[in-house]
């Protein structure tokens, strides 16, 4: 059954102009939720944008229409498989996921959208406190750990996604890493690390830094840094690339970018180094749903979240994403580390809304 796509105007409010840095810039196979990174998204040209209302054409089973944060590539063959087994037809409105949330926010009670489909829970905290986002069922909400959904009971993750420092193992041991990302700042490593600034994931990571540890210590350890000759790319793929490679020795990435690499090539010698002890290093975000209050199918709209948290839907983005699967009693990707071994920060996802303030600070830092 054909997905098809809605092509959205883009009147992004400035809170969330800023933070439209990509996520992912990946192929197929690889997590990719952001198509001014990647190429994939083909959403966003306001020339070809269609009326609100007229998006979705009933089916048999009716329609609901997706504004997706994350890309066709990556989450069109689950959205078809939804469609193919509940007849629900499903018009999908691609793109960033800042833009996405914004877009909403600027279209108001005529927005078209039934559900968000966001790659970042800053994105989902800011519709959260918007109060544009219906709650959630209980039975919803339930299959995933308090720390993975709202605490509003409004959005609810899907997948999860975990920051860590890919190493080239030819170089570099495990060990020879610090154990916490204030020690990258150390001279020992001047010129040896990679970072996306532009980058969506990035600036979450940031964000979840100032959280933790204050605007001020934030400012600090981007400013020194910068100062380490930290090295720039424009996404996460090529920083694994220049690792593989030599280029650098370690870089800060989402831990999927290893994996696809890998599969293809096993002898690449690189490595993923997960921090733990609540070091901000080891951010846990996620890719989550979120279902509008102005839903004209909310029944529609709560099918399609229930079967993102269903067995396929989980398995889906385990064996095809090699994200860490969010509802409880799920296997994690073979290879990697379960979830619950995982120490992340100890912070409310919902509080990683402010992109605004950490894209003025990566600014004054001097970085962008």
């Amino acid at each position: 059954m054909k997905i098809r796509t809605l092509l959205g105007v883009l009147v992004v409010p400035a809170f969330l102009l800023t933070a439209c840095g990509s996520d992912d810039d990946s192929t197929a196979s690889t997590p990719e939720d952001n198509g001014s990174e990647t190429g994939q998204n083909d959403d966003g040209d306001a020339d070809d944008a269609e009326p609100n209302g007229d998006a979705a054409t009933d089916g048999d089973g009716g329609s609901l229409t997706v504004y997706s944060g994350r890309s066709e590539e990556l989450v069109g063959p689950i959205i078809e498989r939804f469609e193919a087994e509940t007849g629900i037809e499903v018009a999908v409105s691609y793109g960033d996921t800042a833009e996405k949330a914004a877009q909403i926010l600027d279209e108001g009670p005529n927005s078209p959208a039934d559900v968000f489909f966001g790659q970042d829970a800053g994105a989902l905290g800011a519709l959260s406190a918007a109060d544009v986002l219906a709650p959630l069922s209980d039975e919803q909400l339930g299959q995933v750990e308090d720390e993975y959904r709202s605490a509003e009971g409004d959005w609810v993750g899907v997948s999860g996604r975990a920051r860590v420092v890919v190493y080239n193992t030819d170089n570099l041991n495990e060990d020879d890493l610090p154990d916490t990302i204030n020690g990258l700042t150390d001279p020992e490593w001047e010129g040896r690390i990679g970072w996306a600034p532009t980058n969506g994931s990035f600036q979450a990571f940031v964000t979840a830094l100032r959280v933790v540890e204050g605007d001020d210590a934030a400012r600090d350890w981007l400013e020194a840094m910068q100062d380490n000759g930290t090295q720039s790319y424009e996404k996460n793929g090529p920083i694994v690339d220049a690792v593989a490679s030599g280029e650098i020795d370690a870089g800060l990435v989402n831990h999927y970018y290893l994996y696809p690499r890998l599969a293809e090539e096993p002898d690449l010698p690189a490595a993923n180094k997960f921090y733990g002890d609540g070091d901000p290093g080891a951010l846990v975000n996620v890719a989550g749903a979120g279902i509008l209050e102005t839903s004209q199918n909310p029944e529609g709209a709560a099918a399609f979240v229930d079967y993102l948290l269903s067995e396929t839907g989980q398995t889906y983005f385990v064996e095809e994403t090699w994200e860490f699967p969010l509802v409880t009693g799920m296997e994690s990707p073979e290879g990697l580390p379960s979830l619950d071994s995982l120490t992340p920060p100890a912070i409310d996802l919902g509080q990683l809304e402010d992109l605004q303030g950490t894209l003025d600070l990566i600014q004054q830092a001097g970085i962008l």
